[in-house]
């Protein structure tokens, strides 16, 4: 007899009518329709115990009960790699210039011996830069104990004058909150509601000619569109809108030349390119000799 293939099974034999179900039967048949309904039943209890377990979780967290937990296995790690030698002993700073070490250690906000891994240094990088001076700062973890503090701090370039008030401004044109103008008395005096955006350009354009800029006391932001320059002795120099580091260059060279600040000048105009505009102070009328030969 050849082995059965999946071809070559044999028909189930025909029950009689009326016969009984043998031992080895499994009870009475189920209708289709049954096993169907039995198995949505069950898959929708499953999901009504997965919504309540959900639920549950959802009113842990609300109640502050898994964010416990996570808090105080997070100190217990600490306390563990602390007691392996991994807590704070040193905090290492760089680029600290004018920021009070008291202020900044009190924002890094660690004590030696604390443990290095309970130290978030994300949350210290938003309090020390809220401190005045610092522009922006790097904080690291540097295993097994130091925290190490890379800090920008801002750089005061002018003092500020509007609405009659002084303030002292950054290289961004920001306002420095808490730094005195009357510490910084020798910086350039810019006015203009827009001067402090245009700060920084002006006085690069400046230093061009270090000698000349020296002089300058206070620039002058006209129209939102260019500058005029007080020097010292109440000469006003003024830079035209378009070229203006070519004319500064020009009258530098005027100046080294002739000595024009030297003499008695009210304002010297730049505005056009091919020649030098120069205004004189007005002379005072001489005093005039009274009938009574006294002066007038």
């Amino acid at each position: 007899m050849r082995p059965l293939t999946s071809k070559d099974r044999p028909c189930p034999s025909r029950k009689r009518r009326g016969a009984k179900a043998s031992k080895g039967s499994h009870g009475r048949l189920r209708r289709p329709g049954a096993l169907v309904h039995r198995e949505l039943a069950l898959k929708g209890a499953a999901g009504l115990a997965g919504l309540l377990v959900l639920a549950s979780v959802i009113g842990l967290i609300g109640s502050g009960w898994a964010g416990r937990k996570l808090d105080a296995s997070a100190e217990s790690l600490g306390r563990a790699t602390a007691a392996f030698g991994l807590s704070v002993d040193e905090v290492f700073v760089e680029g600290r210039m004018r920021t009070s070490p008291e202020r900044l250690l009190a924002a890094v906000g660690v004590a030696r011996g604390d443990p290095i891994f309970g130290f978030d240094p994300q949350a210290a990088k938003s309090r020390i830069e809220a401190l005045t001076w610092v522009r922006q700062v790097t904080v690291e973890r540097r295993l097994p104990s130091v925290i190490y503090l890379r800090v920008e701090e801002r750089h005061p370039i002018a003092l500020w004058q509007v609405e009659g008030q002084m303030a002292v401004i950054d290289e961004t044109g920001a306002v420095i909150a808490g730094a005195r103008p009357e510490d910084y008395a020798g910086l350039t005096l810019v006015v203009g509601p827009d001067a402090p955006t245009h700060a920084a350009g002006l006085l690069r354009l400046l230093d061009g000619e270090p000698e000349l800029r020296r002089r300058v006391v206070a620039a002058v932001r006209v129209g939102g569109r260019r500058w005029n320059l007080r020097f010292h002795g109440g000469t006003d120099v003024r830079l035209p809108e378009t070229g203006a580091a070519e004319a500064w260059a020009q009258f530098a060279r005027i100046e080294r030349q002739h000595g024009v600040l030297q003499r008695d000048v009210d304002s010297i105009d730049l505005r056009l390119p091919d020649r030098l505009v120069v205004r004189t102070a007005p002379e005072e009328d001489p005093p005039v000799e009274s009938d009574d030969g006294k002066n007038t």
